[in-house]
C-alpha cells in the first residue's frame, strides 16, 4: 500500500526528463554515476507497461516498467524509487509490475545492484531467485590496442545491412537468454525513427568474407561509447576478430573526445566473453545480480 496523498498513473512522454533525473538519483546511490540517457528514457515508454508513484504534491517518487521489446516470454522488471523518500513506492510499484507479468502470461526477471539491499530484500519477498550476474565494463580512453593481422575493419555501408544483422543473430544463437528476432524487428529497433552514428557499426573482415559486426550506441550526449553488441561467427572465432573490432571502435570513440568506452557481458556467457574484454584492459565498474521468477 501506498502511504496517504500517494498515487500511481501510467507514464506520458511529458515525463521524460523527470523520470531521467530520477533515474540519475538512483544511479548515483547504487553505483556512483550516471547509467542512463534520454534514449534510455525513450525506449522505457515504448514499452508494454510504464507506470510512476506520485507524492502528495504530483512529484514523481517512483517508476516501475517492463522491458520486453521483442515480445518475447519472459519481461524483465525495472523499479526505481527516489533515495530521498521514494522507498515506500518499491513495493507497490513491484506488485503492480509482476501482476502485468502475470496477466501478459510472461515469466520476469529483475536486476540489482548487490548493495541494494531494500530492492533485493523485495524481489526476493516477490518469489524471484538468483540466477547469475553481468558485469558493466569500462576503460579510459585513449587506449593503446592494435588490430590483429590479417583482420581488416570499417563501417558497414548500408547494402551491409542484412549480412550485419545475421552476424549478430548467428552468433548469439550460442548464448542462452538471445531471443532471435525477425531483421525488420531488429532494424525498427535499433534503425527506424532513431539516430544512428555509422561510423561506430562496424564490420571485421577475415579473408574477405564478414566474420564480425560491433553495434555501437549513439551517444545521446553521454560522453562515453558503448558498445551494444560484438559478434562474432563462430568459425572466426580465436582469431583476435573481437579484438579488432574493439580497437577500431574504442579509436572511433576517442578521436570524437569521449573519454571511455563501456559495455555490457553476461558473466555466464559460454562463449566466454568476458575473457576479451579483460584481456583489452577493460574492468568492471560494477556487476549487477539478476533474479528470475517463473510463472509458468
Amino acid at each position: 500500500m501506498l502511504p496517504s496523498g500517494w498515487a500511481t498513473r501510467p507514464t506520458t512522454s511529458e515525463d521524460a526528463p523527470d523520470l531521467l533525473a530520477l533515474v540519475h538519483a538512483s544511479d548515483m546511490v547504487a553505483v556512483g554515476f550516471a547509467d542512463f540517457d534520454p534514449s534510455d528514457v525513450k525506449l522505457a515508454l515504448e514499452g508494454p507497461v510504464s507506470v510512476v508513484a506520485t507524492g502528495p504534491a504530483g512529484e514523481i517518487m517512483g517508476w516501475g516498467y517492463l522491458d520486453n521489446a521483442t515480445d518475447g516470454p519472459r519481461d524483465f522488471v525495472e523499479v526505481y524509487v527516489h533515495p530521498e523518500g521514494g522507498l515506500p513506492a518499491q513495493r507497490p510499484l513491484l506488485a503492480r509490475m509482476t501482476a502485468a507479468v502475470k496477466e501478459r502470461g510472461k515469466n520476469a526477471r529483475a536486476g540489482a545492484i548487490p548493495t541494494e539491499l531494500a530492492w533485493i530484500a523485495s524481489i526476493e519477498d516477490a518469489g524471484f531467485t538468483f540466477l547469475k550476474q553481468y558485469a558493466r565494463m569500462q576503460i579510459t580512453l585513449p587506449v593503446a590496442l592494435e588490430p590483429a593481422p590479417g583482420v581488416e575493419v570499417r563501417p558497414v555501408t548500408q547494402e551491409e545491412l542484412p549480412a550485419f544483422y545475421s552476424i549478430i543473430d548467428t552468433a548469439f544463437r550460442d548464448t542462452p537468454d538471445y531471443r532471435p528476432t525477425s531483421y525488420e524487428q531488429w532494424l525498427s529497433r535499433y534503425v527506424g525513427e532513431r539516430h544512428v552514428d555509422w561510423d561506430e557499426w562496424l564490420v571485421a573482415l577475415v579473408d574477405g568474407q564478414l566474420a564480425g559486426a560491433l553495434q555501437s550506441k549513439a551517444s545521446e550526449g553521454d560522453p562515453e561509447g558503448w558498445v551494444q553488441n560484438l559478434a562474432v561467427l563462430r568459425e572466426f572465432r580465436k582469431r583476435g576478430v573481437g579484438r579488432s573490432l574493439l580497437a577500431a571502435a574504442f579509436q572511433i570513440y576517442s578521436t570524437k573526445g569521449y573519454p571511455q568506452a563501456g559495455l555490457g557481458v553476461d558473466l555466464a556467457n559460454p562463449t566466454e566473453a568476458i575473457r576479451l574484454y579483460t584481456g583489452v584492459g577493460m574492468t568492471p565498474a560494477y556487476r549487477a545480480n539478476i533474479y528470475e521468477q517463473d510463472y509458468s
